[in-house]
């Protein structure tokens, strides 16, 4: 599905980048791991075309680099930003209904979807979310990229900053995403729960791949793990 090839990205003239190789296919959760400033979060956002990039992004064989963030997004890419980019003055429900792409004559998730998913959202459905903790404010973000119908969706630090039993939840949501058909590509610093729910994951140093295979792998590969993952 997704298809990253020799992938280059700046901030202004700050070379961040440097030939990133990776792919994601269908239905599978992929760890992108690394410390802070490896390049994680800006491979997504290259992905997005919220960086300068050049070098290849295909989505389902259809080149993605150039193209506007909106434009990417109705590819059927969803990004769940690290910074919980909520609509403060907006309910739950109202900012979960801002997530829902015009146009889409089939949705394969619905407002109950979310609050099943997520029982404490139904019982703030009508707060305002700048009131929401932060663990909320994360589900809420979540579902509403959710609700935009994705076939992909990409994920910065879900579980920074949450407490072990929101961590815990957010696990088993990407594991219900995996369940119903998407495709997760998750950037995340905690290497229990990434390899736990991961099929295979890439690790980042210096802007490159240093690794890639599979949670087995990593874990029996104590010279990436030490080199590059552990602090």
């Amino acid at each position: 599905m997704l298809s990253i090839k020799n992938l280059h990205a700046f901030y202004g003239k700050s070379h961040v980048l440097h030939g990133v190789n990776m792919e994601v296919r269908q239905g599978e959760i992929v760890a992108l791991l690394g410390r802070n400033g490896s390049g994680r979060s800006t491979s997504i956002k290259a992905v997005m075309g919220l960086v300068d990039g050049h070098g290849s992004v295909k989505w389902n064989d259809q080149e993605l680099l150039g193209h506007k963030t909106y434009d990417i997004a109705r590819h059927g890419l969803g990004y769940v930003p690290e910074s919980r980019d909520v609509f403060p003055k907006l309910t739950v429900e109202q900012n979960l209904l801002l997530g829902v792409q015009s146009g889409k004559k089939t949705k394969r998730w619905s407002l109950d979807d979310m609050y099943q998913m997520f029982p404490r959202l139904k019982e703030r459905q009508h707060t305002e979310a700048g009131v929401l903790s932060g663990g909320e404010q994360q589900m809420l973000t979540l579902c509403r990229t959710l609700m935009g119908d994705p076939d992909l969706i990409m994920i910065d630090e879900p579980t920074e900053g949450l407490a072990p039993k929101i961590v815990e939840l957010v696990a088993e949501y990407l594991k219900e995403l995996k369940r119903r058909g998407l495709a997760v590509l998750l950037v995340e610093q905690k290497l229990t729960i990434a390899l736990d729910i991961s099929q295979r994951c890439y690790v980042m140093g210096h802007g490159q791949v240093v690794f890639q295979g599979t949670p087995d792998e990593l874990r029996a590969n104590d010279n990436v793990r030490k080199e590059w993952l552990e602090v």
